[in-house]
């Protein structure tokens, strides 16, 4: 499952930023060459920009890859740092897990309120729940931190034991 996922996000994180610099070619060579930008290639970099930072969450939250303090990790035990840092992804999922609702009502909202992009009027709702579905996977992600066996966990100096 966990290969599944890193796929499927990579898969999309990569394909977002392809086409971020794929369109950042022909818009500035159709700048340079023809005098002409390609219309609305601000609006969609920020589409783009949106799937590919929410399409990595995930997969920094899988590898462990996000900023941590951790000053205090050589003198603690490995049994505090095993409770701490189920205690950190527990707050990591319960707060992701709550922007994931508030997102998924905003998306409805904006469906009902017909919001569109400026320039190219295309529909903002299905971005806003993709954001919502990838906070949850993210949110699902520190939950299965959590309870994975030992070996599975990315956090340094909790290779001894999980917290179950």
């Amino acid at each position: 499952m966990r290969k599944l996922l890193a796929t499927l996000c990579g898969a999309i994180a990569a394909l977002a930023l392809f086409a971020i610099m794929l369109l950042t070619l022909v818009d500035v060579s159709g700048r340079k060459l023809l005098s002409e930008s390609v219309p609305g290639a601000l609006e969609l970099t920020e589409l783009l920009m949106v799937v590919v930072i929410f399409a990595g969450l995930p997969l920094v939250s899988m590898q462990g890859e996000h900023v941590v303090f951790d000053s205090l990790d050589r003198v603690l035990p490995a049994a505090v740092r095993r409770v701490q840092q189920a205690l950190v992804d527990l707050l990591c999922a319960a707060a992701l897990l709550g922007l994931a609702w508030l997102m998924w009502d905003k998306a409805g909202q904006m469906a009902g309120f017909g919001d569109v992009t400026a320039q190219l009027k295309l529909p903002l709702p299905p971005f806003v729940r993709l954001m919502s579905v990838l906070c949850a996977v993210t949110a699902a992600m520190h939950l299965w931190l959590v309870f994975a066996p030992p070996g599975e966990q990315h956090h340094p100096g909790t290779e001894t034991g999980g917290v179950t």
